[in-house]
């Protein structure tokens, strides 16, 4: 009579799976998310934390880094000396198109000097030269003015069309800007990175994309005193770099001053990671022609995260940053 081998093993293996899933490990790791990371470090301090974060997260492939906004050539030397510094120089980074019209400071310029030039590389064909490559597989995450966006879907928008998703923080949906959770929701609020390029975020929620939108109505987490003192004193690689350019960054005249930032760009990251920090409502947004993000009648072109759980935020985001 013949053996059947199969039998035996499928059980085994069946065995095995479970005793993995009842101690929570996973019977085969998930692929890591490929991501290229849309940015205007060096203005406000929350891209890089949002960095930081994506550095110290083995579950993203960051493909390269593209520079957006005012000097993009200096934010692609402060990315430069960042990923030097923190053992990431493999990453590629992109210059995006440069304005002139940035009413912003570039608060950490200084860092950014003392980084080293890179060779010029279009940031928009970059982007489409990778998403090409790799089809349906790419996350694009924006967290600065549209205008790198909005250039690439000019350039070409069927190749453009071919991203997994973008994640973005940008908007004002039902609620605008506040200094606190304690007082009351202004009304929506031009949002910086949609009014910086009103034209680019136009063409981005018109380009047929799955889009996940995270507005300032779900994106104002503070980084309080006794989260940043362990953060700013734990002394490795990243959290050295982020000390020095938050000092800078606090130590800059700038209208948004405050010892106790705002995690704007940080939010997405976390979602990518766990989705259970953003609940996604699906909604039709249209901007319109003073950059309001206007949500209105008519099929999804986005899916968007009204409300944030803070609490698993600070789960995720701190003892990633808290790890050597």
């Amino acid at each position: 009579m013949a053996y059947n081998l199969a039998r035996p093993l499928r059980g085994l293996f069946n065995v095995l799976a479970l005793s993995c899933a009842m101690l929570g490990v996973p019977a085969q790791a998930a692929a890591p998310q490929k991501v290229i990371v849309d940015m205007d470090i060096g203005d406000d301090i929350d891209d890089a934390f949002a960095l930081g974060l994506l550095l110290q997260s083995p579950e993203i492939e960051i493909v390269g880094i593209t520079t957006a906004w005012g000097d993009t050539a200096l934010r692609a030397q402060l990315l430069e000396r960042m990923l030097r510094e923190t053992g990431h120089s493999q990453i590629p980074v992109a210059q995006g198109v440069r304005t002139s019209n940035n009413p912003q400071p570039f608060t950490q310029a200084r860092y950014a000097q003392r980084g080293k030039a890179l060779p010029p590389v279009d940031a928009i064909g970059f982007m489409l030269d990778q998403i090409k490559r790799q089809p349906g597989q790419i996350t694009l995450l924006a967290l600065g003015p549209l205008t790198n966006i909005g250039a690439a879907i000019e350039r070409d928008a069927a190749t453009f069309g071919k991203l997994k998703q973008v994640v973005m923080m940008g908007g004002s949906v039902r609620s605008g800007y506040r200094k606190s959770q304690y007082v009351p929701s202004r009304p929506a609020d031009k949002e910086y990175n949609i009014v910086s390029d009103i034209a680019g975020a136009q063409k981005l929620f018109t380009a047929g994309v799955p889009i996940v939108m995270m507005p300032v109505d779900s994106t104002q987490i503070r980084l309080d005193e006794v989260e940043r003192n362990a953060l700013l004193g734990h002394g490795s690689a990243v959290t050295d770099q982020l000390a020095l350019l938050y000092h800078q960054w606090i130590d800059a005249y700038q209208p948004w001053s405050s010892n106790m930032p705002s995690l704007f760009d940080v939010v997405p990251v976390a979602w990518l990671l766990d989705p259970a920090v953003c609940h996604l409502t699906p909604l039709h947004i249209v901007v319109d022609k003073d950059g309001y993000t206007r949500e209105q009648a008519g099929k999804p072109n986005a899916q968007v995260c009204l409300a944030s759980d803070q609490k698993r935020f600070f789960e995720i985001f701190m003892p990633r940053l808290l790890k050597d």
